[in-house]
């Protein structure tokens, strides 16, 4: 029944600080964009390389996102690298505070954290 995950969809507290962070610093593609007058909210399609899609959408007066790692919900999204300590590197430059490097006891890949401009989890972790 289900083949493949379609999009992530993420609400920013800060549309241009949000837009700026997945497309000059991630590197994502922006292949549509729109600001929805009626619900004072911008959503932004950006084309991760798989075919899949993030979007991202403001809107006025959302709730800020609980604290916590271990909350109920979304607990963190993924991007697969193929070298996570290069991927590392080239973030560190970019300016992002980036976790050490682990390695998962079950996989035996490697994969670290770093958060985007709301706190939301980001994780690249070593394709296989």
């Amino acid at each position: 029944m289900l083949e493949s995950i379609h999009h992530i969809a993420i609400i920013c507290s800060d549309y241009e600080v949000s837009k700026s962070f997945y497309v000059d610093i991630l590197g994502l593609t922006i292949f549509d964009e729109n600001f929805r007058a009626h619900r004072n909210s911008w959503k932004l399609d950006l084309a991760l390389p798989n075919g899949g899609q993030i979007e991202l959408f403001s809107f006025p007066g959302a709730p800020e996102r609980p604290d916590g790692p271990e909350q109920i919900g979304l607990r963190h999204l993924a991007f697969a690298v193929t070298d996570v300590e290069k991927s590392k590197a080239v973030l560190e430059a970019k300016g992002l505070d980036v976790e050490s490097v682990r390695t998962d006891p079950y996989t035996d890949r490697k994969f670290t954290f770093f958060k985007d401009p709301d706190g939301l989890a980001l994780e690249i972790y070593e394709a296989g």
